[in-house]
């Protein structure tokens, strides 16, 4: 699919990747230091003694919650880090399905499209150029398959969304191409766990019985339905390439 790729980066000088290398380490460090000064206040017993303040907070001010939540979305998505699903499912219980999905579809996809461009364009190619050889059954599958092989990968929950990311940006897969397909595929996974936020019947609830009180027939369906995609994936995708072989 010729129409979705682009020529890979040009190899840098060293003093471009000692940079960029800085510049990664500076983002990390500074990233754990935040969450570790604020570890005691995002545990989910903690949220939940906070759970009318933040109630009154989002009635007062939507607009500016709904802003900072997509901003504190887009961050922990964009530089990899854990806690994206626990998120979701946090903004599905505060601002309810609707308002949640679109938020956090979008956020999500924002945040996907900085990774891939921080993998590009901050370590995209050195590794082209020192593991081009490794990374060209990559490529390959990229070149035959472009948005297809894409929207594959993001429909099957067992890979990780930020190994996604990177590795895409390690490809010459064009970054508008990444942006659609991440949004069309994420969106299950998405509403899934916004679902299960929005069933929850109470942030205190949730700290004193566990994740299991989230559980109700339509999260069932929905996880039931999530864990068949898989299997349709890997039979379409099989349909394919037994049509393009013959």
């Amino acid at each position: 699919m010729s129409n979705a790729t682009q020529p890979a980066p040009k190899p840098r000088s060293l003093v471009g990747y000692s940079y960029r290398l800085v510049l990664i380490v500076a983002v990390a460090l500074t990233t754990g230091c935040l969450l570790y000064s604020f570890r005691g206040q995002l545990r989910l017993e903690a949220l939940a003694d906070r759970e009318t303040e933040f109630r009154a907070r989002y009635a007062a001010h939507p607009a500016t919650v709904l802003a900072i939540a997509f901003l504190v979305y887009v961050a922990v998505t964009g530089l990899s880090l854990p806690g994206a699903a626990a998120m979701s499912i946090l903004y599905g219980w505060l601002f309810g399905f609707w308002p949640a999905l679109v938020l956090v579809s979008f956020a999500s996809t924002t945040g996907a499209t900085a990774a891939f461009l921080l993998s590009r364009y901050l370590i995209g190619d050195f590794f082209q150029a020192r593991y081009g050889q490794q990374l060209s059954a990559l490529n390959a599958e990229v070149e035959r398959d472009g948005a297809f092989y894409l929207l594959t990968l993001r429909l099957i929950p067992q890979v990780p969304f930020f190994l996604i990311n990177v590795a895409m940006g390690l490809t010459r897969l064009r970054t508008r191409t990444f942006w659609w397909v991440s949004q069309l595929g994420m969106l299950p996974g998405t509403m899934v766990f916004v679902l299960a936020g929005a069933s929850a019947p109470s942030l205190k609830e949730v700290a004193t019985r566990g994740i299991s009180s989230l559980l109700d027939w339509r999260l069932v369906g929905a996880l039931a339905l999530l864990g068949m995609l898989p299997l349709v994936i890997r039979w379409a995708l099989r349909s394919r390439r037994i049509r393009a072989d013959h």
